[in-house]
């Protein structure tokens, strides 16, 4: 069937409505993937649901001038990019419209009945290509080694030897792993790897995940550190290699305290188990299995644009991480206290906060548990949540803690939307919202919310 794109969605999809005349369903919602607003396609129903469509894109009939020719051969079925197609000026003006579109839809209602508006949305964006500095992927080593990602909408793999969002030593990293292919085969259960680059991309830290019984069987256990050493051997650059045993938990998880515990620990570590990441002026220890933000460019904006300009006695950091906000407000309050779950991120939290001085307190708990027998005064407050957000019971809890300035930062605009209405129903109004791109050819976005009351 013939349709017109009317807007992009979150998630990548072109949004189309079935003709009005010539079929009974007239009117419904069609998400097609791969289509660009203007765009007159061809498609065909591949689903059907109660209140929407899916499509798959047969043919544009009449492109969008904004369509470009993708620069990676793995665009279309590789599910790791949604935009290679479209202009990467047009990407950034889609991405900010369909963050204002959620924030009202979202939370509109309650924005309307305190009388605010949403303010205008900054954009911050850099190099759209060659920008992370971690990239995980899957492992096939039966009936031949392969290395790539999941194709778009399935657990196929797709065989990936070189990927244009991935930072340069990365890319080294990872045909080094396709030359030492018949080296990777011989370790049974190895499923994952995850590559981690310094932030000037001359050290790497690589991450294996393996199946459990490797963690315990001694043949298992020696091939993959005859391995670790080969792959080091290779390449000087790797500082380390270290082996988990398990599926890896999301790059976000959810916070809670078995999630965060969960293959918290390498079972085997070759060379070091950490890297040194300066971002902003400062220096961390990230370890194996914690978490940092993924954009080698932007990473010290974002620091800017959550920290700049704020001061005062005491400062609270949620869903701390390694301490990416907390040492940097150390520059600017007489406290910090620094609230993290995560197992290895929290270990690195404390080191990274011992270095900085002995005004910021680290804290072991979801963000939940402290917020509730939390004491104290604040004078501003970081949270960047995983991407299930606050959510309410945190959302109003925080809201009741009436701390005068608040800085949200957020992966995913829909949870953003449902946090900010409880917020501003709690008294505070949206100061300034930022959209920083880190996540370029894709569409996820990072948001950060500035708010009083």
């Amino acid at each position: 069937m013939r349709l017109t794109i009317e807007k992009l969605i979150y998630g990548g999809d072109g949004l189309a409505r079935l003709p009005v005349h010539g079929d009974a369903r007239k009117g419904k919602v069609v998400f097609v993937p791969y289509a660009l607003p203007g765009e007159t396609v061809e498609a065909r129903i591949a689903e059907e649901r109660k209140g929407f469509l899916r499509a798959e894109l047969v043919e544009v009939l009449e492109p969008s001038p904004e369509r470009i020719a993708p620069p990676c051969p793995h665009f279309g079925v590789c599910g790791g990019c949604q935009y290679q197609h479209l202009g990467y000026a047009a990407q950034r003006e889609a991405k900010r419209q369909i963050l204002r579109e959620t924030l009202l839809r979202g939370a509109g209602k309650a924005l309307d009945a305190v009388g605010q508006q949403l303010p205008e949305i900054e954009l911050h964006a850099a190099e759209e290509f060659g920008y992370r500095n971690r990239t995980r992927m899957k492992i096939a080593v039966e009936p031949e080694f392969a290395m790539g990602y999941r194709r778009a909408g399935s657990h196929e793999l797709e065989p990936v030897r070189n990927c244009p969002i991935g930072s340069p030593l990365i890319n080294r990293a990872i045909a080094a792993m396709w030359e030492m292919g018949a080296g990777a085969a011989a370790c049974a259960g190895l499923h994952e790897v995850q590559f981690f680059a310094s932030h000037d991309d001359s050290a790497l830290l690589v991450e294996l995940r393996t199946q459990p019984e490797a963690a315990s069987g001694k043949r298992a256990a020696d091939a993959l550190r005859s391995f670790a050493r080969r792959l080091r051997e290779c390449m000087p650059e790797i500082a380390g290699v270290a082996v988990f045993a398990g599926a890896a938990v999301e790059e976000e998880p959810e916070e809670t305290p078995a999630r965060a515990s969960a293959h918290a620990e390498p079972f085997l570590v070759e060379g070091t188990a950490s890297l040194e990441y300066r971002a902003s002026g400062e220096c961390y220890r990230v370890s194996a299995g914690s978490f940092f933000q993924t954009n080698r460019f932007l990473a010290g904006k974002l620091v800017e644009l959550v920290t700049r300009d704020r001061n005062g006695a005491a400062a609270l950091d949620l869903y701390a991480g390694v301490g990416f906000f907390t040492l940097p407000l150390a520059r600017g309050f007489d406290n910090v206290t620094a609230v993290e779950i995560g197992a290895s991120s929290s270990k690195d939290l404390a080191v990274n906060a011992a270095a900085k001085g002995r005004h910021i307190r680290t804290v072991n708990s979801t963000t939940e548990e402290f917020l509730r027998s939390a004491r104290g005064r604040w004078d501003f407050a970081v949270a960047d949540p995983p991407r299930a957000g606050l959510g309410p019971r945190v959302a109003k809890l925080l809201s009741g803690m009436k701390i005068p300035r608040l800085a949200i930062v957020s992966c995913d605009p829909a949870t953003l939307a449902r946090d900010l209405a409880i917020l501003v129903a709690g008294g505070y109004r949206v100061e300034e919202a930022h959209l920083v791109d880190l996540f370029p050819q894709s569409y996820h976005m990072e948001t950060i919310l500035h708010l009083v009351r």
